[in-house]
């Protein structure tokens, strides 16, 4: 399950008149990458339980019935937030997919993912934390992640310095393949803490805003 619920929002924003059957169309993106994942329907049921019950659903046109997206594939949609468009006729969902969204076994109801390149940073997090279970004995990964604190801690440090050197004594191809050393070593450092790339984010974005 997500670690907090946010609702930055106000239901009563929403203008449930303008369908006669009190439904709007809820766009769900995934927040940890941006992409959008598919489109649904919600009614004031479906939108209470998805923030009460932190998994989204929606109202089935179709069916006539409230379900939750993944109670019989197993793939939920994790709730994150919700907001309303301008309009108050559109909902905008984020939410941690746990599987392919589309029936059909795509990861989003659009085909193949729509990103940005720094998206990746999300997935690459992703695998991160899936290695700390895996066998540190075949995985290098899951070696720092479940070794000492120190050991992953000096790796950062030795490719900070294989950075700085590549930056002043080598060729541009070297700085590139050490700042992505360095980079996935700090994120292994961050995992290992407990610390998502997304607080250093934020972080980041505090500062800018001072």
């Amino acid at each position: 399950m997500n670690e907090t619920i946010s609702q930055p929002f106000d239901a009563n924003q929403i203008d449930w008149g303008k369908s006669a059957d009190e439904l709007v169309p809820a766009i769900v993106q995934d927040a940890a990458t941006g992409a959008v994942l598919m489109l649904a329907w919600m009614n004031r049921e479906a939108l209470d339980k998805t923030m009460t019950g932190g998994r989204v659903t929606f109202f089935s046109r179709s069916r006539g019935e409230i379900w939750t997206k993944g109670e019989t594939s197993g793939n939920f949609l994790e709730f994150e937030s919700i907001a309303v468009d301008c309009d108050g006729d559109t909902l905008l969902v984020q939410a941690r997919p746990t599987g392919s969204v589309c029936h059909t076994g795509t990861e989003t109801c659009f085909g193949a993912r729509r990103e940005t390149p720094l998206a990746f940073l999300a997935q690459l997090q992703q695998i991160i934390e899936e290695r700390r279970v895996a066998d540190p004995d075949s995985s290098y990964t899951a070696s720092l992640l479940q070794g000492p604190l120190h050991r992953a801690a000096q790796k950062v440090g030795e490719e900070a310095v294989e950075t700085i050197l590549a930056a002043t004594s080598r060729t541009e191809d070297d700085l590139i393949d050490e700042s992505a050393d360095l980079l996935y070593h700090l994120m292994v450092l961050l995992a290992k803490q407990n610390v998502g790339l997304h607080t250093i984010v934020d972080r980041l974005a505090e500062r800018h805003k001072k």
